[in-house]
């Protein structure tokens, strides 16, 4: 698997503080070798959508779907407490 960001993700990442930057990479990461890996915590968001939510840390969350062999992730924002 791969991961390709959208331009909001891209936004998003690059307006993001560099402690979030780096633990979005090392997620993604972990997204690429492992779904289930138990840090992301992933689970589907919306259903309807195919839309799946993960953590980046305990603040921040990124939302994606799968296309293929590819994560394609659409938002990387502070988690809505």
């Amino acid at each position: 698997m791969k991961t390709r960001l959208t331009p909001t993700a891209v936004k998003s990442y690059v307006t993001a503080s560099a402690a979030v930057r780096k633990a979005f990479d090392k997620q993604a990461g972990f997204l690429v070798d492992n779904l289930n890996h138990p840090s992301l915590h992933a689970k589907k968001y919306d259903e309807a959508t195919g839309m799946w939510q993960a953590r980046v840390n305990r603040e921040w969350r990124f939302y994606f779907t799968i296309a293929g062999d590819t994560y394609v992730i659409h938002r990387i924002i502070p988690h809505p407490k």
